[in-house]
């Protein structure tokens, strides 16, 4: 005799005829101005020892960082991601026979003033065997826009239910429950897309001027939100 396999799937709660039920499903979509911006800094040396390549590459980070802190409360978060020096065997010749070593250091910047950060990257790119990526434009995690987002949601929901209702001739009578999409049988997330397109950027020192500031356009945006609703309503008069 085998043992039948339990649903693992949540009842629905269905109506009756003393009170019927309506599903609905709220969705908000919105475009909102992004809050921060996010660029990605890689420093490089090349030398023909180690002890050369390291000198140069703590030089130049340091002139990165000492740089990017200028801009003060414009920069809300500044962190170095990694760190290598890296041999360059020779092509040819026999044994392990070293030809240079290779050093690079990422950094990332976040900002806030948008304002600054056209003429920060710039000034950055400028700089000797320096790559800039970037930006990338975001909300933060607790951003405003996320809870309207979620309340718009529920708002419509909530009018699609009574338009329903409405159009059978009666009201609602109360909710039921409301929730997340995928709330009752949650899977993992899966990796975010990143907040923005990215470009890139790497030019040499210049001799004499400096370049002029790019003009960067924060880019709007998206923000999404889905709530299952269920209410139930006065019988209608069919």
């Amino acid at each position: 005799m085998t043992t039948p396999t339990p649903d693992s799937s949540p009842a629905v709660p269905y109506g009756t005829p003393d009170a019927p039920r309506i599903a609905v499903r709220g969705e908000a979509r919105l475009e909102v101005d992004p809050e921060i911006a996010r660029i990605g800094v890689t420093v490089a040396a090349r030398g023909k020892d180690r002890r050369t390549a390291l000198d140069d590459l703590t030089r130049r980070n340091a002139t990165v960082l000492d740089l990017i802190k200028t801009y003060g409360d414009a920069v809300e978060k500044l962190e170095t991601g990694s760190f290598s020096i890296t041999p360059e065997l020779k092509e040819k010749g026999r044994g392990e026979r070293i030809h240079a070593y290779h050093g690079r250091v990422r950094i990332t910047a976040e900002l806030t003033d948008f304002t600054a950060l056209g003429e920060l990257t710039t000034r950055v790119a400028d700089l000797d065997l320096t790559h800039v990526d970037g930006p990338w434009w975001a909300l933060r995690l607790n951003s405003p826009a996320y809870r309207n987002a979620r309340q718009q949601a529920v708002r419509e929901a909530v009018q699609r239910a009574q338009e329903y209702a409405e159009a059978l001739g009666t009201t609602l009578a109360a909710l039921v429950e409301l929730a997340d999409i995928g709330a009752e049988n949650a899977q993992p997330l899966a990796p975010a897309a990143p907040g923005g397109r990215m470009r890139s950027m790497s030019y040499a020192a210049a001799e004499d001027t400096a370049a002029a500031p790019l003009d960067l356009e924060p880019q709007r945006q998206r923000v999404y939100a889905q709530v299952n609703a269920r209410f139930t309503m006065h019988p209608p008069q069919l």
